[in-house]
């Protein structure tokens, strides 16, 4: 009796007819076994490759602009929240009719006093939250941290305020800390992935050149200072759009206004104290921050879900690995530097400097010529300059990394001399395009002196 046919084909067993398939490639045990598992025949390895890190440079370009963003929107929120309602909490028949005898200038001052202060302590645990949470997380961190004082303005109560005002200022160090060593490690990777075929040369364990990735920083540096400056600009929106339609105008808010600019005693000496036409509705307010609150939960989601690690995960430094004795050392492990202690003053001087620009200049000399109401456009002209002129930092590639650095001081300096010998005129708009102009120019030096000195301190200890 014959044996039926499987109904399935064995592997390996040869056809029904012993030859070849209808494609002409031998049956069974004849079949050429790279015919089965060879490559594909049009592959090149080469042009793979090729492909392969361009896409991983493609995502290193998204990682800096997904983070260069968040940090934007995140200072906008913060920045034009904070200046809303310091004008606010200035009307005193807001105050009086909203809060009665609350004391909001005390709580006020003792929320800058939180937000100015705490972080002179938080230089000695940045370095330890940055290693235990890592950069990513901790950039997502502070970020949160900066949308939890959003929401604390729901509800302006002392215990509400100072609180997350001195947990912002906790906030701000490792912040910055994070986004430069983010962006510093950004530039790191792109090197790597343009010259990736040097670094399989050389093997895996052969660190690269110090300094070879600064081309790269400094034109990352440029793209997030770009951004970042812009987000003075997006912190006049509230203005603009919601707080301009209750203030008086000029006329009433500088009726007491003599002297401005270096002839004023003090920064607005005789300023109105209701610069309100009418209170905003608390249901306004609220819509208000909501819309606050919503681009700041957009920044987290920007570093969250768009913004790639930092470091591999055999990169990471365990803390357990470290000891506690070399963790509780880490914040001073930059002491040695020469370098970073000469550039101490300038990280003083950068600090004070956009403290003047939105202060001293917009308030001393802006505010007191041409009104409350045009100070988100000065502002605005701030931050659109410092923006644009945050390129010229892009001079580190063929000039010396410290003449940016000395030249956005050098034209403070020329800018201070000359409005120390000029006096605006209150109530009066026929000089506002030197306003603007000098505004402007602030800006520029201001965008010189940050990307000069990040250049400075990452190529020298990155």
């Amino acid at each position: 009796m014959e044996a039926e046919p499987p109904l399935y084909p064995v592997v390996g067993a040869p056809g029904p007819q012993g030859a070849e398939d209808p494609l002409g490639v031998p049956d069974g045990l004849e079949a050429p076994l790279d015919e089965l598992v060879g490559a594909y025949p049009n592959y090149n390895e080469e042009e793979e490759e090729r492909r392969y890190y361009r896409r991983k440079r493609l995502g290193v370009l998204k990682n800096v602009l997904a983070a260069s963003a968040g940090g934007a929107l995140t200072y906008g929120v913060y920045l034009g929240l904070l200046q809303m309602q310091l004008i606010l909490h200035y009307d005193e028949t807001y105050r009086e009719v909203k809060y009665g005898n609350m004391g909001l200038p005390d709580i006020d001052s003792k929320m800058l006093m939180g937000i100015n202060m705490t972080p002179i302590a938080a230089l000695l645990y940045t370095p330890v939250l940055i290693r235990f949470f890592g950069t990513k997380w901790m950039m997502f961190l502070a970020v949160g941290i900066y949308a939890l004082f959003v929401s604390t303005n729901y509800w302006e109560r002392y215990y509400t305020l100072v609180p997350a005002a001195v947990t912002l200022g906790m906030a701000i160090v490792p912040l910055w800390a994070s986004m430069g060593n983010y962006i510093t490690r950004m530039a790191q990777k792109y090197y790597e992935y343009v010259h990736y075929k040097e670094q399989e040369e050389q093997g895996p364990r052969q660190r690269p050149p110090r300094g070879s990735h600064a081309p790269y920083l400094l034109v990352f540096q440029a793209i997030f200072y770009s951004f970042f400056h812009l987000s003075f600009a997006c912190a006049q929106l509230p203005m603009i759009y919601f707080l301009n339609h209750y203030l008086y105008d000029l006329n009433h808010t500088l009726s007491s206004v003599k002297n401005c600019g270096t002839n004023s005693h003090g920064i607005l000496s005789g300023f109105n104290k209701t610069v309100l036409r009418m209170l905003p509705q608390s249901r306004n307010l609220i819509v208000v921050e909501s819309v606050l609150m919503a681009v700041a939960f957009l920044a987290m989601l920007l570093v969250l879900g768009l913004c790639g690690a930092a470091y591999r995960p055999t990169e990471e430094i365990d803390l357990r690995s470290v000891g506690w004795g070399n963790i509780f050392q880490l914040p001073f492990k930059h002491v040695r530097d020469f370098r970073l202690r000469h550039l101490v003053p300038f990280f003083i001087y950068s600090g004070f400097e956009v403290l003047f620009a939105c202060t001293g200049l917009a308030l001393g000399y802006g505010v007191c010529s041409m009104g409350l109401e045009n100070l988100a456009s000065l502002l605005v002209a701030y931050s659109l300059g410092a923006s644009a002129a945050s390129a010229l930092g892009l001079l580190g590639l063929w000039l010396p990394r410290s003449v940016p650095l000395v030249a956005g001081a050098g034209l403070h300096l020329l800018l201070t001399l000359g409005l120390f010998f000029w006096a605006p005129v209150p109530k009066s708009l026929q000089h506002s395009w030197i306003l603007y102009s000098a505004v402007a120019l602030w800006g520029v030096g201001s965008a010189l002196n940050k990307t000069g000195l990040s250049s400075e301190y990452r190529m020298g200890t990155g």
